[in-house]
């Protein structure tokens, strides 16, 4: 599969209240998204360097690797009751050229080395050279595990 180029998220315009709901969020960010950013930040994984909470196309992805144009989507509760808002999220996004995966909150919490392992496939697949990763799981100690 030929590279494709990495596409610039700066380019776009961004209200000033979508960007204050994307600081904020990543402030507060859930038990779930903290446990995974912990494995996803500093290239941890694959060698592949994603941003949290960042803003593409109006909407606010929970963590991106524009390089190997992947969105990490984590699902709480409320997801179950806007499919719909989900399905056409996911349409906008793959339009521009993204993957996007979603996990729940749950797996994050029951089967961190399966969601890794998924994310590393698909960074595998959209980027055929990603350096290693270490293959460390998500820390046993982080927030909501064991649930």
């Amino acid at each position: 599969m030929a590279q494709q180029t990495p596409i610039r998220i700066r380019d776009q315009r961004v209200s000033r209240a979508k960007l204050a709901v994307a600081k904020r969020m990543r402030q507060e960010p859930t038990p779930a998204e903290r446990r995974l950013w912990e494995r996803l930040r500093n290239q941890g994984l694959a060698g592949c360097k994603f941003r949290r909470q960042v803003v593409v196309a109006g909407y606010v992805a929970d963590f991106c690797c524009l390089k190997a144009r992947l969105i990490v989507e984590l699902d709480g509760a409320v997801h179950a009751t806007q499919a719909k808002e989900d399905a056409a999220r996911t349409e906008a996004l793959a339009n521009l050229g993204f993957r996007v995966l979603r996990f729940s909150n749950r797996e994050v919490s029951r089967k961190p080395d399966l969601v890794l392992t998924r994310i590393t496939e698909a960074l595998t697949l959209l980027n055929p050279s990603p350096r290693r990763s270490h293959g460390l799981p998500l820390s046993p100690s982080g927030e909501g595990a064991g649930g």
